[in-house]
């Protein structure tokens, strides 16, 4: 896994939702021999607490996310865990 597609995710979510705490980790090893491995695509866990979720429910938040990694998906990324919060909200 190339740290550049790790970095490249993480500058995606700073750059659009301004977060006080972003985390990105690769789960693909936990995947391997998974259909959606086979094609290159990662698993990613995201951790995100930014005040623009304030107000949204869950989807909306995780829509967010999908935005701005959009041209990502199916390519670089195969799956994605999400945790959005509001500064709030984070414990």
């Amino acid at each position: 896994m190339s740290i550049d597609r790790l970095e490249n995710i993480r500058q995606r979510l700073v750059n659009g939702l301004t977060p006080t705490s972003v985390t990105v980790e690769d789960e693909s090893e936990q995947h391997v021999g998974h259909e959606g491995a086979k094609s290159g695509g990662g698993h990613f866990r995201i951790y995100l607490v930014s005040p623009r979720f304030a107000g949204l429910p869950r989807i909306a938040r995780h829509r967010l996310v999908y935005d701005l990694v959009a041209d990502l998906m199916q390519t670089q990324i195969h799956a994605l865990a999400i945790t959005a919060l509001t500064p709030e909200e984070q414990v």
